[in-house]
């Protein structure tokens, strides 16, 4: 899905929107550009995540201001492509879009706030995710040149 291709709205699903699709989000915007309207929800927000924030920091992406929210408090639920990052949000899109035309994609990523151990451990969990993210986004969606990242 590069030049051409790439779609004029995304948007990234998960469980709490807390974690795995603000980075989602902050990525993709970084990457595709202005062209894209890219927005991301939870199905059960929940608080913003300060591990997040902290390995997003590290890449030079700032999430600080991001603050969960679910489907139904965007303003346009019309998107060309939703990426969900969890069964249960797989399901909900699923579900969501039975009568929409719209392209679901799943991308099985796992949670790292079950990560246990020293605090570095739950970092790389983290940073592990972002890393994964960074990857499948640059591969699906194309990367434009920048700096950073």
């Amino acid at each position: 899905m590069t030049g051409a291709n790439r779609p004029q709205s995304l948007l990234f699903l998960c469980s709490h929107n807390s974690v795995r699709s603000p980075m989602a989000e902050a990525i993709a915007r970084h990457f595709i550009g202005a062209d894209t309207y890219v927005a991301s929800a939870g199905i059960r927000p929940s608080e913003p995540d300060p591990f997040a924030v902290a390995v997003m920091e590290e890449v030079g992406l700032d999430i600080t201001r991001h603050r969960p929210h679910s489907f139904e408090d965007l303003e346009d639920t019309s998107f060309d492509v939703i990426v969900s990052l969890s069964p249960e949000a797989h399901h909900h899109a699923l579900e969501l879009t039975r009568t929409m035309a719209v392209d679901v994609i799943y991308w099985p990523t796992p949670d790292p706030t079950l990560a246990s151990g020293a605090r570095d451990q739950i970092f790389e969990s983290y940073r592990g995710v972002r890393d994964g993210l960074l990857k499948r986004i640059r591969e699906t969606f194309g990367r434009r040149p920048m700096g950073g990242v």
